[in-house]
């Protein structure tokens, strides 16, 4: 009995997906609950797993190709091992199923590496894999490529339908370039970038605040808090929100969207954290940000920041936000004009921290110092409400206890 593999039911948010990696071949055997392919979309990687114990039958979505929600991706054969040598019949005659049964010796490869690699004559036993467990990538065939044009005996150029859709590299003597297809993550950035600029009066205003109590509150208390909260550390990130929720708060028309003809004011505040990852920045969303604790905020944004690492982050925890925080400083950024993420009317940044002279009571004295950017759209607030926002920001962060006493 067939069983089929559909892809997952993608929300209304996302349009489609692409089949990144099969896990499995034509063949193989499967259990239950295990993963056999990875669908990337414009948020996130989903991951389909198998619905039952069997063998993977026919892939009708390879790699690469565009699948819609619930779309027919592939089959298992329920049966184990007695469904196999009918499932592994049809790839049987092909020169990569054939090295498939070579043995132990055979090294692990994703299909499209396999394809790639028979289309250029390279013995996947010569190619070491970069891959999770020495898995050869497509990116380890592309380099054999490359490495065996600059021989004596050329191989014969792949075929115009797999170079397409396979990264393809040139070479010039030592000067070399690598075209790879943008992911689905990065075009999707690109396109809202573009779209921010094109239909936003967007506006940026600066401020620079002193971490001075900031800095000197976390070093009092970072291993008392650590210790309190169960190994949950003490960053500079939890006082920003904190400030950031209470401004929100004073300001509506900053924590507000434009929906048509309507101003849509939002009763509360959930705050995006920017967080870098290998595929490009992700911002998952703090719900209720308003209404949680400093050891809360800075639990959840761990959290997210290994499901980020992991791929883990689903589509409910990177959907919605009514405004958001990005932190430019952890790169080294001094100052910079953050991008409002639409429909949101504001975004926040951080900078780096900065040792610098200052002048205070007509001393000159050295302060750590940060500068802040506020861009927003200008359609929905004024210039004073954003100028107010900002310093209120600064100034409940230069007295934290401010955040205490609700001033």
């Amino acid at each position: 009995m067939a069983i089929e593999i559909k892809a997952p039911t993608f929300p209304e948010s996302v349009a489609d997906g692409t089949v990144a990696t099969w896990h499995k071949k034509p063949g193989d055997a499967v259990k239950r609950d295990e993963l056999i392919v990875d669908i990337e979309t414009d948020k996130v990687v989903l991951e389909v797993l198998a619905t039952a114990d069997g063998v993977l039958g026919d892939i009708v979505k390879g790699e690469g190709d565009t699948v819609l929600s619930d779309e027919l991706l592939g089959s298992i054969v329920e049966g184990g091992a007695a469904a196999a040598p009918a499932a592994a019949a049809a790839p049987a005659a092909a020169p990569a199923a054939a090295a498939a049964d070579a043995g132990e010796d055979d090294p692990i490869a994703a299909p499209a590496a396999r394809k790639l690699a028979e289309e250029n004559g390279i013995d996947l036993a010569s190619v070491a894999g970069t891959g999770k467990g020495g898995r050869v990538t497509k990116e380890d065939v592309v380099a054999a490529v490359a490495n065996k044009k600059s021989a004596p005996a050329a191989a014969p150029a792949a075929k115009p339908a797999a170079a397409a859709a396979a990264p393809v590299v040139t070479a010039a003597g030592d000067r070399t370039e690598k075209r790879v297809p943008m992911t689905r993550l990065r075009a999707k950035i690109a396109e809202r970038l573009v779209e921010a600029q094109s239909n936003m009066a967007m506006l940026t205003t600066f401020n620079e605040v002193d971490m001075t109590e900031v800095m000197a509150l976390r070093s009092k208390y970072k291993d008392l808090f650590e210790k309190t909260h169960n190994g949950v550390r003490l960053g500079f990130m939890s006082f920003f929100v904190k400030a950031a929720t209470e401004a929100l708060k004073r300001f509506p028309a900053v924590n507000a969207s434009i929906d048509g003809n309507d101003i849509v004011y939002h009763g509360f505040a959930d705050v995006g954290v920017a967080v870098s990852s290998d595929r490009g920045l992700v911002v998952p969303v703090l719900r209720n940000a308003e209404s949680m604790s400093l050891a809360e905020i800075e639990n959840g944004i761990a959290t997210f920041g290994k499901k980020a690492r992991d791929g883990k982050l689903s589509i409910e925890e990177m959907t919605g936000g009514t405004f958001t925080i990005t932190n430019g400083g952890t790169f080294g950024s001094m100052m910079s004009t953050p991008i409002v993420n639409p429909p949101q009317a504001a975004i926040l940044g951080m900078h780096n921290i900065i040792q610098r002279p200052m002048a205070i009571n007509g001393q000159v004295v050295i302060r750590p110092m940060m500068y802040l950017a506020l861009s927003y759209d200008h359609r929905l607030i004024d210039g004073k409400e954003a100028v107010t926002f900002l310093v209120t920001i600064k100034n409940l962060l230069e007295d934290p206890s401010r955040l205490l006493l609700d001033i």
